[in-house]
């Protein structure tokens, strides 16, 4: 597929723009890319998950696709004398966002960690602070891209004839991240889990051109905004094995401002196994400083059983950039396992 060399000049200069950071719909499925305060917020003694988000598959001969991973294990500040039952996660998690129509990516690991404060002896009450912080790396390929002075006229693009001069095709960066959580979940009750967070708290510099640009009369930077994030989720039991939970997440980063609202129902089919089914329904709204219109329509189902969780969830496209909304689509899927003790007292997150 040929490139004109104004997908160049968006994804490389940018000028005035910043681009907006991968996102899940099933964000608590991911939740390390959610918040640095839910390192270790689970019950048990490590988890390992991971995420993959493919969009436009029909529109697309290679779709956009996001995968994340991370790992996180969780401690007890002193496992033989706990009254209250403080605990510390660390964790590390690897994301990477393509475009392989012409191999543009956006790689990071992160590594962080969080403490957990119970706020009463029996721990129905939780607030979490953490960190992260790593290595962001962009990445793009050339020879996936044709130029103007490359044309020669008959609909032919000559290979190796441009003389564009072009920086080089990978910058990386450090990128930090902070995040607070609030739990009040006693078994079988009404919950609330309360979070927010900063992403690229530095705001690091995140263009291709910035180095061979310093110093000159025009320099060339592309700043990446830092994102502002909160969320509210509640657990409402309905009856002994029907549990619903409504919740909100929204996100600011310059201009762009996310929100996604809905629910999710958890039916529990067996208590010895854990065994348990999720239903979820969303509705996802994005804007600007000049507009705000609903994007686009969220059907999730998950399932628990024993130590093992798997979400699956499709976005239907409503914003009309295509008059084929079939087009707008995007699957998502999270397996996630967690490592558990006979002895597993739970600093609380949702699942899914």
């Amino acid at each position: 597929m040929k490139f004109p060399l104004l997908v160049l000049t968006f994804l490389l200069c940018a000028s005035g723009l910043s681009a907006q950071d991968y996102h899940f719909s099933q964000f608590f499925a991911a939740p390390l890319t959610l918040n640095p305060a839910l390192t270790g917020a689970f019950p048990g003694t490590y988890r390992v998950a991971l995420s993959h988000r493919s969009q436009w598959a029909q529109t697309l001969e290679t779709p956009f696709s996001t995968t994340a991973f991370s790992a996180d294990f969780k401690y007890f500040v002193n496992p033989k004398k706990r009254r209250y039952k403080d605990a510390f996660g660390v964790g590390v998690s690897f994301a990477s966002d393509r475009l392989s129509e012409f191999n543009y990516s956006v790689n990071q690991i992160m590594v962080g960690g969080a403490f957990h404060k119970a706020l009463d002896p029996r721990s129905n009450q939780t607030l979490s602070l953490g960190f992260q912080l790593g290595v962001v790396q962009r990445n793009v390929s050339y020879d996936q891209l044709t130029f103007e002075d490359a044309f020669d006229g008959t609909s032919v693009y000559v290979d190796g004839a441009s003389a564009e001069e072009l920086p080089a095709n990978n910058y990386a960066f450090g990128d930090y991240q902070l995040g607070l959580n609030y739990a009040y979940a006693p078994k079988n009750k009404v919950a609330v889990y309360l979070g927010a967070a900063v992403h690229h708290f530095n705001q690091p510099e995140q263009s291709f051109y910035a180095e061979i640009t310093q110093g000159e009369d025009v320099e060339v930077t592309q700043t990446l905004y830092r994102r502002y994030s909160g969320y509210l989720n509640l657990r409402l039991p309905i009856g002994r094995d029907v549990s619903l939970s409504p919740r909100v997440y929204a996100y600011a980063q310059g201009p762009h401002l996310v929100t996604n609202a809905g629910s999710n129902l958890r039916f529990l089919l067996n208590d010895s196994n854990g065994a348990a089914l999720h239903l979820g329904a969303y509705v996802r709204g994005v804007g600007s400083d000049v507009e705000y219109g609903i994007d686009s329509a969220v059907g999730m189902f998950g399932v628990e059983f024993n130590s093992f969780l798997v979400g699956m969830s499709y976005d239907a496209g409503l914003n009309g950039l295509q008059t084929n909304r079939r087009h707008q689509g995007a699957f998502e899927l999270n397996i996630a396992y967690l490592g558990k003790t006979n002895d597993d007292e739970a600093v609380p997150c949702p699942k899914f």
